[in-house]
């Protein structure tokens, strides 16, 4: 016999972004349950990423990603402070290594402003040779805004709050349909102890399983689940000490913001992520594994803003998983964020192609998923 019990919200996933949901939901006075396929928080995308946090530039004007990105930046700066967890506002260069890429490096410029980055500076070659001097660049963006921080602890400090609200988190908790009782959502579930759960709100934040978590809900229309891309992204560490004190991010490239070089809250460096597409079958896990092989890559595209890169100094680090929403020859997609308003399913929202940025923006789509369920 499954046991069966009624609470007035679900989230699937304990991501950042799932994380950030529930303890929004539990602020706002939700009876809330988070359900979590792995035995720990933030084990897939969360945990398998830069941890930068993201000034909002590169994203098309009025995109979800722009508003999002800028909106939850200045709330996670706050939570971070106000929280006393560890960050590093240390900015980052966009570097333009050659002059045919001086027009795309001003496009990146007018997006920017147009998207209410405003504290950006361009910066001349003697400029970037002035506060960057092992850096090699034509010319480069300046955004101070940018910054990293230490993921885990800020999911730590979501979770915490939200249990402190009277939130649960089930590990180990498989969602293997939704059906639906009139206007209810009945959430099946197995694991240790298979359960049903009786609710008016989910929140799927299932991350690379969302569209798979969405095809399963009864009721919900199949036009309205994204078919699923992943875009594997590779990361090398440095060993020994990078000559930078910024972050330094090349032009973007297709699917990508390029092999760029960021720092951790120890100063060790890391490059990363290049874009490697891949199929993940249903019901079985990504290949994270890192092949050295692809260093090879990763010397050369490093080697056009750093020269002085020697043999043998990068190591296989880890890897992560974007879900995408787009195919490898479409444009990016944006998030999406869709809610009864876009499906007519009430008391559903689905998180699809939540991706960088998508942890800078968290606290932001959180927000915006609670007024989606005040409403």
């Amino acid at each position: 016999m499954v046991a069966e019990s009624e609470i007035d919200a679900v989230v699937i996933g304990a991501g950042a972004v799932g994380l950030a949901c529930a303890r929004e939901l539990a602020r706002a006075g939700h009876e809330t349950v988070v359900l979590e396929r792995h035995g720990a928080i933030g084990t897939e995308i969360s945990a398998r990423n830069s941890e930068v946090i993201h000034a909002g530039i590169y994203y098309p004007k009025d995109s979800l990603k722009a508003r999002l990105c800028i909106e939850g930046r200045e709330m996670l700066y706050g939570y971070l402070e106000s929280h006393k967890l560890p960050y590093r506002k240390c900015g980052k260069l966009i570097v333009a290594t050659e002059e045919a890429q001086l027009g795309e490096l001003q496009a990146i410029a007018t997006r920017a402003k147009a998207n209410g980055v405003d504290d950006i500076r361009q910066l001349t070659k003697a400029e970037v040779c002035a506060m960057e001097p092992a850096l090699r660049a034509e010319a480069a963006i300046l955004s101070p805004s940018t910054g990293i921080l230490d993921a885990h602890s800020y999911m730590l400090s979501l979770q915490g709050e939200f249990e402190d609200r009277g939130g649960m988190i089930a590990f180990r908790s498989t969602v293997t349909r939704v059906t639906r009782e009139g206007d209810d959502f009945l959430v099946h579930v197995e694991g240790a102890e298979p359960m049903a759960l009786r609710t008016r709100t989910i929140i799927n934040a299932g991350g690379l399983r969302a569209p798979a978590l969405a095809a399963r809900i009864e009721g919900l229309d199949a036009a309205h689940v994204p078919v699923p891309h992943f875009a594997k992204g590779n990361y090398f560490s440095l060993t020994g000490r990078a000559p930078f004190s910024h972050l330094i991010y090349p032009v973007p490239e297709a699917a990508g913001l390029g092999v760029h070089l960021t720092l951790d809250l120890g100063n060790q460096a890391r490059f990363g992520p290049d874009v490697e597409w891949i199929e993940v079958a249903e019901g079985s896990e990504p290949d994270y594994a890192v092949k050295p092989e692809r260093g090879e890559r990763f010397y050369a595209a490093v080697r056009r803003y750093w020269p002085e890169l020697k043999d043998g100094a990068l190591a296989p680090a880890y890897s992560g998983v974007r879900p995408k929403v787009n195919a490898p020859d479409e444009a990016a997609a944006d998030f999406m964020i869709s809610g009864p308003g876009e499906h007519g399913v009430p008391g559903l929202v689905n998180l699809f192609g939540i991706e960088s940025p998508g942890l800078t923006a968290s606290l932001a789509i959180a927000e915006m998923v609670a007024g989606m369920v005040r409403e």
